[in-house]
């Protein structure tokens, strides 16, 4: 008999439900959330904000804000598009489209535990996909400086 973890509960942020949270780093956390509309309308989101340690820091609200600003005005099939730069009490945060699937660092992660390598085929069509991105967002003025697997 296997137990299961209880199931979170959604929390609601303003017009959207954070789902589960997709990852954290130092200065922010990404959340899987449902947006919602008119007439039953509800897509998934990605919600990006701000932890509540670094809500204070003028400077790095400002470069929250500018990533924003920037990003919204890029339109390509491998850079994931901008919806909405809000504020929730006091925080920050950028809605975005959400790209479902696994991330590289899982990928990584599993082949390692497995003792294979990362499928050659795969990581080459990945990293070409994603310079692709890269090469119209350095074209038109942004160089993204924090690339990695996840």
């Amino acid at each position: 008999m296997t137990t299961s973890q209880p199931k979170r509960q959604p929390i609601p942020f303003g017009k959207y439900l954070l789902l589960d949270r997709v990852n954290i780093g130092g200065m922010a956390e990404v959340w899987r959330g449902k947006q919602f509309g008119a007439s039953g309308f509800e897509r998934l989101v990605a919600i990006k904000r701000i932890l509540p340690n670094i809500a204070e820091d003028e400077e790095f609200i400002t470069m929250f804000i500018d990533e924003a600003k920037i990003s919204v005005q890029l339109a390509h099939a491998n850079i994931a598009q901008i919806y909405e730069l809000g504020q929730i009490s006091n925080s920050y945060f950028i809605a975005m489209e959400y790209i479902p699937g696994k991330d590289m660092r899982a990928i990584f992660d599993r082949c390692r535990k497995k003792g294979e390598p990362a499928p050659i085929p795969l990581v080459a069509y990945c990293v070409a996909k994603m310079c692709e991105g890269l090469d119209y967002a350095h074209r038109n003025g942004v160089v993204h400086r924090d690339i990695k697997p996840d």
